[in-house]
C-alpha cells in the first residue's frame, strides 16, 4: 500500500521581531528517489537549522525486480513518476527558491536509469540527479551531525537502503579537537564504503522460504547475513579506527528506516512514534534482541508488530540481516537510532552560508537537531520507511 506523508506548516515556535514573516521566507527543496521510496521534505531555514512546512513520503519500489533484470520495469516507473509528479505539484505551489532532487541505487544499477532520468523531466518538470554511493554515504553524514557523540572517539554511521548500504567512519576525536558541533565544521571522515546490498536487493536475492519452519527460517536468515558478510569492506583509513572500537570508545549511528523500525520493535511500540524513537540511544545487545526477535517470526508475526506490519514485513528481515552483519564486524557498546537521511543532509547544505574567500572556517553553524526535529505531525508519522 502507497503511504502519503503531508500535513499543515506547524506554527513558528517563538516570535521573531524586527525581521519579515517566517512566511515569506525563501523555502527550500529536497526529494530522495530510492530503491524502495521516493521522500520529500520542503524547509524554511531558521537560526539554527530548519523548520519543516511540508513533507512526503510514498513506497514505489522503483528497483524491484532489478537484481534479475538489470532495469527499471515500467511498472515500478510509473510508480515512482506518479509520486514524483506529487512533489512537483507541492512544490510548485509552496513556491519552492532552491531544490535538489536526487536519485539512488536503483538507478544507478540500472541500465535505463538515465533514460528514466530523462523521463522525469519530460513528466514532471524535475531535475533528477543520479548521485554516486560517496556523496550518499557523506549526506547521511550531514544529515545527522547532531546525533554524534563528541564525548566518544569515533563513530560509524551506517546507512541500510532498498539497494544498496553505505557506511561512513567518523574521527571525533579530531573533530573535538576543531571545536566539534559548535565549530560549524564537518567532522572528518576516515573512509566510506557501499556496499550494493540493501532491503530490496537482499530480500530478492533471497526470497523468504515457502516453509515456514523455525529451523528453515533461521538458516535463510543466516544465509542472507553471511551474504552481506561477505561484502563488508573496510577502506584503509577506517582500518587505523579499529583500535578505538575495540577499546570502546567508538559508537554506531544508524540512519535507516530498518534501525528505526528495530527501535520501535525494542521499545514495544504499538504504533511507529517518531518523537520516541528519532534520537534514542540502544545498546547493542538490545538490538540484536530485537533483531532476533523479528527473524524467530513469520511473516505474519512480522507484520503484527506495531513498527512493521504488512508494508514492512518482507524486508525488514533483509535489512536486520545487514544491520546485525555491520554491528558484529564493528562492535560497539551502544547504537544511536536516527529517524532522518539523506533529505536532512541535502536540505542543510542547501542552506549553509556561503564562507567567505579566505576565511576559512568562518560561516554560522546550520546543523542543528531542529533540522530534522521540528518536523510536521504527518512527517513524524511517517519517516520510518524501508530504504
Amino acid at each position: 500500500m502507497a503511504k502519503d506523508a503531508a500535513g499543515p506548516e506547524p506554527a513558528r515556535q517563538r516570535p521573531n521581531r524586527g525581521r519579515k514573516s517566517a512566511r515569506q521566507d525563501p523555502i527550500y527543496g529536497a526529494i530522495d528517489l530510492g530503491t524502495n521510496n521516493c521522500r520529500m521534505l520542503l524547509a524554511r531555514r531558521t537560526r539554527e537549522g530548519f523548520r519543516v512546512v511540508d513533507a512526503y513520503s510514498r513506497i514505489v519500489r522503483l528497483g524491484e525486480g532489478i537484481t534479475a533484470s538489470g532495469e527499471l520495469s515500467e511498472a515500478a516507473m510509473e510508480r515512482a513518476v506518479e509520486a514524483l509528479a506529487v512533489c512537483a505539484d507541492r512544490i510548485k505551489r509552496r513556491n519552492v527558491t532552491k531544490l535538489r532532487a536526487i536519485a539512488t541505487e536503483a538507478c544507478r544499477r540500472a541500465h535505463n536509469g538515465k533514460s528514466f532520468v530523462e523521463r522525469v523531466k519530460a513528466q514532471t518538470g524535475l531535475e533528477m540527479e543520479i548521485i554516486g554511493p560517496e556523496e550518499e554515504a557523506r549526506l547521511a553524514v550531514q544529515g545527522s551531525l547532531d546525533l554524534l557523540d563528541e564525548a566518544m572517539d569515533a563513530a560509524v554511521v551506517v546507512d541500510i537502503g532498498g539497494g544498496s548500504t553505505e557506511l561512513c567512519w567518523v574521527d571525533l576525536e579530531e573533530w573535538r579537537n576543531r571545536g566539534g558541533y559548535d565549530s560549524g565544521g564537518r567532522p572528518p571522515l576516515r573512509g566510506w564504503s557501499s556496499m550494493p546490498l540493501g532491503v530490496v536487493t537482499l530480500s530478492e536475492r533471497f526470497p523468504e522460504p515457502k516453509k515456514s519452519g523455525d529451523e528453515a527460517r533461521a538458516a535463510w536468515y543466516a544465509e542472507m547475513k553471511a551474504h552481506a558478510v561477505k561484502h563488508l569492506k573496510a577502506p584503509k583509513g577506517a582500518r587505523r579506527l579499529r583500535p578505538i572500537f575495540e577499546a570502546g570508545r567508538a559508537h554506531m549511528v544508524g540512519t535507516s528506516g530498518t534501525v528505526t523500525s528495530v527501535a520501535g520493535v525494542h521499545l514495544n511500540l504499538t504504533r511507529y512514534m517518531r518523537d520516541k524513537v528519532d534520537g534514542m540511544w540502544m545498546t547493542s545487545v538490545d538490538a540484536h534482541a530485537a533483531c532476533q526477535r523479528l527473524a524467530s517470526q513469520d511473516r505474519n508475526g512480522r507484520a503484527r508488530e506495531g513498527c512493521i506490519g504488512h508494508d514492512r514485513a518482507d524486508l525488514v528481515l533483509a535489512g536486520c540481516a545487514i544491520y546485525e552483519a555491520v554491528m558484529e564486524a564493528w562492535p560497539t557498546e551502544k547504537v544511536r537510532v536516527g529517524d532522518r537521511g539523506l533529505r536532512e543532509g541535502m536540505l542543510l547544505n542547501l542552506m549553509r552560508p556561503k564562507r567567505r574567500r579566505g576565511r576559512r572556517g568562518a560561516g554560522k553553524r546550520a546543523d542543528t537537531h531542529e533540522a530534522q526535529g521540528q518536523a510536521s505531525e504527518a512527517e513524524k508519522r511517517d519517516g520510518h520507511e524501508q530504504g
